[in-house]
């Protein structure tokens, strides 16, 4: 099973991104769960949500305490929160981020494999606004394989309607620039 952790701010999509590939690993016959955890926050609070994904059925209903990856939606929560907390051995944080690998080591004592894209630029130029939640389902993908481009671009059609199409491209140039390191 993997196990994923999502840090988002409210209003930026990370629920949603979960949903969206808890889809997709249902349509690819997989087993999945996807579900925030937030308590009276307004827009712009930290948010977090979480993914499973698994061959088998998932049994557990918890949040995420020790997770396999951990995706970042918005550059600043590192400063305020410790994304990488209970990661796993072997684990991958997928961050919004301008900065290079070596800033972010120094910057935030990251000690983990990253996945570095810059997706508030992409979401701006392709989406038109700063939303980074499809944008970061590129980086996800190309960092962990947890499913298939594909089928995620099926959900983004099913989620999103005629909306869709900049959220595909904004999530497969995600895909083409995320930097993999560690």
């Amino acid at each position: 099973m993997k196990e994923v952790r999502l840090h988002g701010r409210g209003g930026q999509g990370g629920v949603t991104s979960a949903e969206l590939v808890a889809i997709a690993a249902i349509d690819e016959g997989k087993y999945a769960q996807a579900f925030p955890s937030f308590g009276p926050e307004r827009r712009g609070a930290p948010v977090t949500a979480f993914i499973r994904v698994s061959e088998n059925r998932i049994r557990t209903r918890e949040k995420v305490y020790s997770p396999d990856i951990v995706v970042v939606l918005d550059a600043s929560l590192p400063s305020l929160v410790n994304v990488a907390e209970g990661l796993r051995e072997n684990g991958i944080v997928v961050l919004n981020t301008a900065l290079k690998e070596a800033e972010i080591r120094k910057k935030f004592g990251i000690k983990a494999r990253l996945a570095l894209v810059d997706a508030n630029t992409i979401a701006k130029e392709v989406i038109g606004m700063p939303i980074t939640n499809t944008t970061m389902l590129g980086a996800l993908l190309k960092a962990t394989g947890i499913v298939g481009i594909d089928v995620l671009n099926e959900a983004l059609d099913r989620r999103f309607g005629r909306l869709a199409e900049k959220n595909k491209a904004a999530m497969k140039r995600a895909y083409s620039e995320t930097v993999v390191a560690g």
